[in-house]
């Protein structure tokens, strides 16, 4: 099998994947990968990704200029564009709306918070991206302002991308997102996150190399996020241990959406004006009997009449 046709058959293999796990609904999502130096090769736009074959795939150059297929190139292919014109070391790229995920885009919340050891030592930190509308110039100007640091990121209100040195690469850093979102929402859930200290951070950053993984850019320093319009750093909120290695959970009051306004309210903590310090456990959760609560609601219905 010639090397055009085994990746014909993988993007085929990899949008199967995608929309078994629910990944993409109906036409969503993208795919494309590099062919030789100066082709792509594409998903078409107005196809379920469940249900493609080999031929459907579209051929173009670096401008987006259409040299093979019959169909015609994704509607995101701008995006796509943008991401190889960044990171000459990519060559393949991944776009679908994985649920988790993007509720956690819709939210505002990114996934930088170190939580997984596994995330870590492969992703490092999965920003949001501003909001662009699907299919137009702004969305590359978006993807633009996070690719040349990160592997992965979250596209506000629409979905996640991701990138890889090869086709499989990038789709199993797309499942590690979902994955990585759905036991954040479940450990949130349950009232916490407790966070891997800076220092472990640090040293699972240092084994990348053990793993063959290479991070398209350090971590930020630990005093601060870098510049909002040239990112050269991976964010992570990852509070010093001090000889801890797990570390109780701290909302830092940067982060967005409602955790972050909410602990900028009361200055990340239990304690307002306090920030850094854990929160407290009756600010995570309410326990009450059933007759306690029935007692609430009889009150509740009574003030009213």
């Amino acid at each position: 099998m010639s090397t055009e046709s085994s990746l014909r058959a993988d993007i085929v293999e990899v949008g199967r994947r995608m929309y078994a796990r629910g990944y993409t609904a109906s036409n969503d999502g993208n795919i494309s990968v590099r062919l030789g130096a100066d082709r792509l090769l594409m998903t078409p736009k107005g196809v379920c990704k469940g249900f493609m074959s080999p031929d459907m795939m579209c051929i173009t150059d670096l401008a987006g200029v259409k040299l093979e297929g019959d169909r015609d190139p994704s509607s995101e292919m701008l995006m796509h564009l943008e991401v190889y014109r960044q990171r000459p070391d990519v060559h393949a790229v991944v776009h679908a709306h994985p649920p988790t995920a993007t509720g956690f885009a819709v939210a505002g919340i990114p996934l930088d918070r170190a939580v997984l050891a596994e995330v870590l030592a492969t992703l490092g930190s999965i920003p949001i991206a501003d909001y662009a509308t699907p299919s137009t110039k702004e969305l590359p100007e978006a993807v633009r302002k996070y690719i040349k640091a990160y592997d992965g990121m979250l596209l506000a209100n629409h979905g996640a991308l991701t990138v890889g040195p090869d086709l499989f690469g990038a789709y199993y850093k797309m499942e590690t997102i979902e994955h990585f979102a759905k036991i954040s929402l479940v450990a949130r859930m349950l009232g916490r996150e407790n966070l891997i200290a800076r220092e472990e951070v640090e040293h699972l950053q240092a084994l990348r190399g053990t793993y063959g993984i290479k991070a398209p850019a350090p971590l930020c320093p630990p005093d601060g996020k870098p510049a909002e319009d040239d990112p050269t750093c991976q964010f992570v909120q990852a509070p010093s241990g001090t000889g801890v290695r797990l570390v109780p959970d701290v909302i830092d009051p940067r982060a967005g959406g409602a955790a972050g306004e909410a602990a900028r309210a009361r200055g990340a903590s239990g304690a307002p004006g306090v920030p850094g310090t854990p929160r407290s456990n009756d600010e995570t959760e309410i326990r009450l009997t059933y007759h306690e609560l029935s007692a609430l609601i009889e009150d509740a219905i009574r003030s009213l009449r």
